[in-house]
């Protein structure tokens, strides 16, 4: 396993770290504690989860990830594993959740608190905002709507701030965004240097071979700034493990809950994924091995969150670390993406 220190931080991470969004709705507690060691022996340090998991959030399930995540946390040496999650914003049918989320000071305190009590920890390595509070393109929509827009929406600034207070307690070492835009990393970093608020260190935003947007915007705006990519949805809800070509009904997420997998239904998704996948057999390696090689292995990725509902799935996904990508292939995955470029954004 390789790591990498996450630029003005001492967080050395894994390059691969382990999601655990399946925890308490595809995989019981059991199984979610044998992915957790699995992961450690290999030598994933990295554990990401969220307060609104599992996934599809539900109101009887909300937390369910993190408490099995902190029934597992409380027996480790806490110092050797980088914990981090996230708190929920608005706009996302979550209206159970705190009375609908809001990423105002007060909810983001009281949701790093009862985060804290889920995982059984006096502290977060990382506290990410789940997406922004303000109306952006997220989740496969692609256009800046302005209308959308809400006046009572909480600043960058009130709610870097709050971060900031958590950080002070020593409840939060480092804070990040997720799902966010160029002009939100910047006004990110802009408050941080004339305000003296927090820096963020991470972003999390989805990167895939079928959704390569970061590299449009965001790769220079995070490179310049500093901030560091945790890449989601390598394999893009499973269907660039290739088990859907061919086979739509396939048992996984997108036909066991197909809204929840709507961003990736779109018309050129389908012959791009059975492209990478005709690739991936012809060089042989399986598909999912050719995503997760290729996502790791860019120079702006600091760690690529592989998630499994299966142990078999997770072994498979650890093996992309002993994958050579060479020239001709890098070259034959350039090709296909011109051919079809981020089908999926």
């Amino acid at each position: 396993m390789h790591y990498l220190t996450l630029p003005g931080t001492d967080l050395s991470v894994s390059r691969l770290c382990l999601g655990t969004m399946t925890f308490g709705e595809q995989n019981s507690e059991a199984e979610g504690h044998a992915q957790l060691d699995r992961a450690m022996a290999a030598g994933i340090n990295f554990i990401d989860t969220a307060e609104m998991y599992p996934v599809p959030a539900k109101a009887q399930t909300q937390g369910a990830t993190e408490r099995i995540v902190g029934t597992w946390l409380k027996k480790q040496p806490r110092d050797k594993v980088i914990v981090a999650t996230k708190v929920a914003g608005p706009n996302r049918g979550l209206e159970w959740m705190r009375g609908g989320p809001q990423l105002t000071r007060a909810q983001i305190v009281e949701a790093c608190n009862a985060s804290l009590e889920r995982l059984q920890t006096d502290y977060l390595d990382l506290y990410q905002i789940h997406w922004p509070a303000r109306s952006v393109p997220m989740f496969g929509e692609t256009y800046y709507d302005p209308s959308r827009e809400k006046p009572d929406t909480p600043t960058l600034e009130e709610q870097l701030a709050a971060l900031g207070e958590l950080v002070a307690a020593g409840k939060v070492r480092y804070v990040g965004v997720s799902n966010e835009t160029p002009w939100g990393v910047s006004e990110c970093a802009r408050l941080a240097r004339e305000s003296g608020l927090p820096r963020i260190a991470t972003i999390q935003n989805v990167f895939n071979l079928i959704n390569r947007t970061f590299e449009a915007g965001l790769v220079e705006t995070c490179h310049r700034e500093q901030v560091s990519l945790l890449a989601y949805s390598p394999l893009a809800f499973g269907l660039l493990s290739g088990k859907y070509v061919g086979h739509e009904q396939a048992p996984g997420r997108m036909s066991q809950f197909p809204q929840f997998g709507i961003r990736y239904r779109k018309p050129e998704v389908n012959g791009a994924v059975a492209a990478y996948a005709e690739l991936a057999r012809a060089h042989g390696l399986t598909p999912a091995q050719l995503a997760l090689a290729w996502a790791t292995r860019r120079w702006y990725v600091a760690s690529t969150i592989i998630g499994a509902t299966s142990m078999a799935q997770l072994e498979e996904n650890l093996s992309c670390q002993e994958v050579t990508l060479t020239p001709d292939l890098e070259a034959a995955v350039e090709a296909i993406h011109r051919k079809s470029p981020s089908p999926a954004m």
